[in-house]
């Protein structure tokens, strides 16, 4: 119902309207470019896609720190939605005309435009409701991520059998420019309802090294998010893991997914609603150390049931990271807390890009071994960061999140 509560609210439901649409754009996007990189040069050109898209996000959260500052509004990420209406729409016409290198610059550009959004959607989404509904509009959001993975995927491939390659393209542009509409429209809301005759406040200065420092448990939540985001990587093994063992093929793959999948939508309704101990971090460790152990346990599954099990119970867990960790990180103010999920989104797009490029290969040769080790390391890391997590939190009083100083301005 805390769903329901919220979505009866004009601006929530508009928020999330327009970002369910664009999310689901983007899956649509993420499968043409793939597909026009395997049909256009092959295999070599998918990964160099992929990277291409990620290096902006590791870029822009080690030194766009002052620029990222700068669209901290709706009305700006308005205007980032809007670059991205052309960008997109481009994709297939500067493929055709000018080949891979044109492409690459655009999805590159793409990219640079998603690092200036995310974090920033991410910070501005708790403004819109009261404290105590935050972990409820966070758990929102992250359901409009699950569906749009469990449909995206499927509606691309129908699309691409009933319209051109292209299409898909300009239909992900128009997904950007509703959401760009509604942003700028909220913006305006929010323009008007501020204070007249007084400038906005100035965005909080204290650096990323001196936050962490008054934070360590919070630093060690977004390290094991990256470690954690790494070791599970060898999950994109399961199809060998799957021949090797057990000679089934792409139908048990599909419904193992689709079984993790449904998994994600209850842990979402789970995780939205129910209440959190205060020492997030902590708690937040010790849900990733448990998913290192289903991981790990996919390396010894001795039949098929048993590994839906372990896919519904994974899927059910994934829904309590991300909101537990953005939970915690609304507790801090508006500029900490954006330098704090541009820090997190940068360290997992840095360990998802690295990982894609060996842990997958290294996983296939012997996936036993590969679930094993990546669920164990995962496993040890996160227990580690629990640990340290409760002793830097034992005394209540840390958990207090302070305003930040005005004279700690560098990172």
């Amino acid at each position: 119902m805390g769903y329901v509560r919220l979505l009866r609210r004009r601006p929530v439901l508009a928020l999330w309207g327009a970002q369910g649409l664009s999310v689901f754009g983007d899956r649509l996007y993420a499968m043409a470019i793939m597909w026009l990189a395997w049909e256009k040069s092959g295999a070599a050109a998918m990964g160099l896609v992929a990277v291409a898209e990620s290096v902006p996000y590791i870029v822009m959260g080690t030194v766009g720190r002052r620029l990222m500052d700068r669209f901290a509004s709706l009305r700006a990420l308005a205007a980032v939605d809007a670059s991205r209406i052309v960008l997109v729409a481009l994709l297939p016409v500067a493929w055709n005309v000018f080949g891979l290198p044109a492409m690459l610059a655009l999805a590159v550009a793409v990219g640079a435009a998603g690092a200036l959004f995310d974090p920033n959607l991410g910070a501005l989404v708790p403004d819109l409701v009261r404290p105590s509904e935050v972990q409820a509009i966070y758990g929102l959001m992250d359901l409009t991520g699950r569906i749009a993975r469990i449909a995206g995927p499927g509606a691309a491939g129908v699309l691409l059998a009933v319209m051109p390659q292209g299409a898909l393209f300009w239909l992900d542009a128009a997904t950007f420019a509703v959401s760009a509409g509604v942003l700028a429209r909220l913006g305006r809301g929010a323009h008007k309802s501020a204070p007249t005759g007084k400038r906005p406040a100035a965005p909080e200065t204290l650096g990323t090294r001196l936050l962490l420092r008054s934070h360590p448990a919070t630093g060690a939540a977004i390290g094991v998010h990256g470690v954690g985001v790494f070791a599970q990587a060898v999950s994109f093994a399961l199809p060998a893991l799957l021949a090797a063992r057990f000679h089934a093929g792409a139908g048990t793959y599909g419904l193992i997914l689709a079984t993790s999948g449904a998994g994600a939508l209850a842990g979402n309704l789970a995780a939205g609603h129910v209440r959190l101990p205060c020492r997030l971090p902590v708690v937040y460790c010790a849900v990733w150390a448990a998913s290192g152990l289903l991981l790990a346990f996919n390396g010894l599954a001795s039949n098929l049931p048993v590994l839906l099990a372990l896919a519904a119970a994974s899927g059910f867990l994934a829904p309590f990271c991300g909101i537990t960790l953005q939970t915690h990180l609304a507790a801090f103010p508006a500029g900490p807390r954006r330098r704090l999920m541009s820090l997190d989104l940068t360290i997992i797009r840095t360990a998802g890009t690295a990982s894609m490029l060996v842990v997958p290969a290294v996983a296939a040769g012997s996936p036993t071994a590969g679930f094993l080790t990546g669920g164990l390391i995962t496993v040890a890391v996160a227990g580690i960061g629990a640990a340290a997590s409760w002793w830097w939190t034992r005394d209540t009083a840390s958990m207090r999140v302070p305003q930040p100083e005005p004279e700690l301005s560098r990172d």
